[in-house]
């Protein structure tokens, strides 16, 4: 044996040490891809997922007159619950109430508000919801940036900011609060917060979006743990791009689903755990993003967020010169 040679039995110690660590990579592997099939695969068929319509006679939806907000109260309009809708539009409001009412035969109520509002808007809302059997809260309201821009470049800042956090953050907590002890004291109901996979990682350039939906998602977990033992579930959604007026979107692909698909996706994995990506590809997409340093993810994202700022920046320019 050499000087520098290692004795055999720190050897075999890495050995096994290098076993069990990759013996427990592969667990984890494996038991993803299996929550995965079950989730978005055998829940429907087999029903598995939670059935909403047992935690209320009602669902309360926040910015649903486009995209997954509607989608939700479409969904949810088909498994027989009330709709009540809130959102800035009246018109839009009732165009919406008027379309679930015709399509799926429930009965629905509309409250038109701003949520860039402070919190002293929410007894109103407290008001308009009093007496119903709220079964199902989602807190879909939200906003992001125009384009990814540098912190200190925001325009007009002084109202940007408190607006994207008054609707991210103050809506789904207050909201919450409004809902939440009807269904502590009927021991059921469903909280459904929609954040974003932007909420996984910091997101350089779309900075202050990316931490209002973290604070979406810890937000989440922690009422999570605190009430899933009186009888609410609390799920944070956590998608990458879907067809919105959000993400500026409007080709469906494979990785990015219509509201539509998406939603019909994510209510399949009710009961499936406190947090997930909402689709099978989103949540693949979920895992590779989850096994890659963060420093690469910086990279690539401020690479990418960079080249669509001077895109948007030329277009404003060129706007202006006309």
């Amino acid at each position: 044996m050499s000087a520098f040679e290692p004795p055999a039995v720190v050897v075999n110690i890495f050995a096994v040490i290098g076993f069990i660590a990759v013996a427990y990579k592969s667990l984890r592997v494996l038991l993803s891809i299996l929550k995965n099939v079950k989730t978005f695969v055998l829940a429907r068929p087999l029903g598995l997922a939670t059935n909403p319509k047992r935690h209320g006679k009602w669902a309360v939806v926040t910015g649903a007159t486009d995209g997954i907000g509607k989608a939700y109260a479409e969904q949810l309009a088909a498994k027989g619950l009330n709709i009540f809708l809130l959102s800035r539009s009246a018109d839009k409001l009732k165009d919406v109430a008027t379309q679930i009412e015709q399509k799926y035969k429930v009965e629905t109520k509309t409250f038109a508000v701003d949520f860039t509002g402070a919190a002293d808007m929410y007894p109103s809302i407290g008001d308009q919801l009093t007496g119903l059997d709220i079964g199902v809260l989602v807190n879909n309201v939200g906003m992001s940036y125009s384009f990814p821009q540098y912190f200190c470049e925001l325009a007009d800042s002084e109202k940007f900011l408190p607006n994207i956090i008054n609707i991210n953050c103050l809506s789904v907590v207050m909201m919450t609060n409004l809902v939440l002890p009807g269904m502590v004291e009927r021991k059921r109901g469903i909280i459904i917060n929609v954040s974003s996979a932007s909420g996984m990682n910091p997101s350089p350039m779309l900075t202050v979006y990316s931490a209002t939906k973290a604070f979406v998602d810890f937000f989440s977990r922690g009422i999570d743990v605190e009430y899933r033992s009186k009888g609410i579930q609390v799920q944070c959604v956590m998608p990458f791009y879907v067809t919105t007026k959000l993400s500026k979107l409007r080709r469906e692909t494979m990785t990015i689903p219509s509201p539509t698909s998406y939603v019909n996706s994510a209510l399949a994995a009710l009961g499936s755990g406190n947090r997930t990506n909402g689709c099978l590809m989103h949540n693949l997409q979920g895992w590779v993003i989850g096994s890659v340093p963060e420093w690469v993810i910086d990279s690539v994202q401020m690479t990418i967020h960079n080249a669509i700022r001077k895109v948007s920046l030329k277009k404003l320019a060129e706007k202006k010169t006309k």
